[in-house]
This record gives structure tokens, C-alpha cells and sequence, in this order.
């Protein structure tokens, strides 16, 4: 199972959990992808401290 299933399958009992999807090879189109499943965001490796926290206070508002 790839995480975009994982995804679609976590959102059938659980609408409100936080997801952002992370990848070390991003291709064009994948961030729309992660979103269409269900994630809340989507980020490339390498992780940047700021902005992984950044996105998090965006995401649980």
C-alpha cells in the first residue's frame, strides 16, 4: 500500500487527523496527487525545521 491509499483509507474513520505526506522524489503533479487522497499538505525531503512547523500550525489552525 502506497501512501496515497494509506491516505484514503485513514479518512474513512478519521476525517480530523492531521496528514502531510513527505517524499525524497517529488515529481510534478504529486503535491495535487497528496492532496486528492486526503492529505492536508504534501513536502519534499530534505525537511526544514521552519517549515515543517510552519506547515503543522497551519494545518491544526
Amino acid at each position: 500500500m502506497d501512501g496515497y491509499e494509506a491516505t484514503r483509507q485513514i479518512r474513512k474513520f478519521n476525517k480530523d487527523v492531521v496528514i502531510i505526506m513527505q517524499t525524497a522524489h517529488g515529481l510534478s503533479g504529486d503535491r495535487e496527487d497528496a492532496i486528492e487522497a486526503g492529505c492536508n499538505d504534501y513536502i519534499l525531503k530534505p525537511i526544514m525545521k521552519g517549515e515543517i512547523i510552519t506547515m503543522i500550525k497551519k494545518c491544526i489552525k
